[in-house]
């Protein structure tokens, strides 16, 4: 299945919901009308919710007040998770006149795990799974470097799930030195994997060691009987994944709201 219908079909279904029904332990989740808001004790919250609301105007505002106020009492950061295909379509727009701020946008890209598994050969790296602490923290300090922002984040994280099938970190190594790195995480109960985080030094860029690590995934998902693999791309990594013959079916934006960033 290559149509962008079917495959955005299929994410609607499957891999969206799992945002609210598949937690991490410490989670909780409330549905307040058509939405479901998430919070964990020391995390950032999250909202979100089916592809059509079925609600708008003034009762849509007053959903999005409701979620900003929740969070806001706990002193916490939320993130609400838009999809452009979704409606009503001035969601986004309802959200920055609430307080919510863009975190920018990114494409949603879908494959076959099946025919993204081809070897690539590579001069001098090696792909391989992250084993221990340090090969998670060089992970990070490399996704650090890549993407210009700290992610001590994902060190706890990876290290929660250390014992968990369903999370595997991948680096492609050189002469000592994480090159790139990225991870997979299998939605349970689904057909869906997301990849993420692949970063490159950009120094190794255009060798084909993006792809390597996609390949590398994507056979750990067949493996697993996964099906689809999900990626929200930037537009660096957007035309590769393409050629590879991962196919655009929308855009996302995460709208973050912060404390002390209530609306005049």
């Amino acid at each position: 299945m290559t149509d962008a219908a079917a495959l955005l079909s299929a994410f609607d279904s499957q891999a969206r919901p799992a945002e609210w029904t598949i937690l991490d332990p410490g989670a909780e989740v409330h549905q307040d009308g058509p939405v479901f808001r998430v919070h964990w004790p020391r995390r950032r919250g999250f909202v979100g919710g089916p592809p059509d609301l079925g609600i708008s105007g003034a009762d849509l505002d007053a959903l999005i007040a409701r979620q900003r106020d929740f969070f806001a009492a706990r002193g916490q950061s939320v993130e609400w998770k838009t999809w452009s295909h979704d409606t009503p379509a001035d969601l986004p727009e309802r959200l920055v006149a609430a307080g919510f701020e863009s975190e920018g946008r990114e494409t949603v890209l879908i494959g076959l795990a099946e025919e993204m598994t081809a070897q690539v050969e590579l001069d001098g790296v090696v792909v391989r799974e992250a084993t221990d602490e340090a090969d998670v923290r060089r992970l990070a300090a490399t996704a650090t470097e890549v993407f210009g922002r700290g992610h001590d984040w994902l060190v706890a994280r990876l290290l929660e799930k250390k014992d968990d099938p369903n999370t595997v970190a991948v680096i492609a190594e050189a002469d000592g030195k994480v090159v790139s790195s990225s991870r997979i995480e299998i939605v349970g109960g689904t057909e869906f994997a997301g990849l993420w985080g692949g970063g490159t030094l950009s120094e190794w860029r255009g060798r084909g060691v993006y792809r390597a690590l996609v390949a590398y995934r994507a056979r750990l998902a067949v493996e697993r009987g996964i099906k689809y693999l999900q990626v929200d791309a930037t537009e660096d990594s957007r035309p590769i994944l393409e050629r590879l013959g991962f196919v655009a079916v929308t855009t996302t934006t995460g709208y973050a709201w912060n404390p002390g960033h209530m609306p005049k």
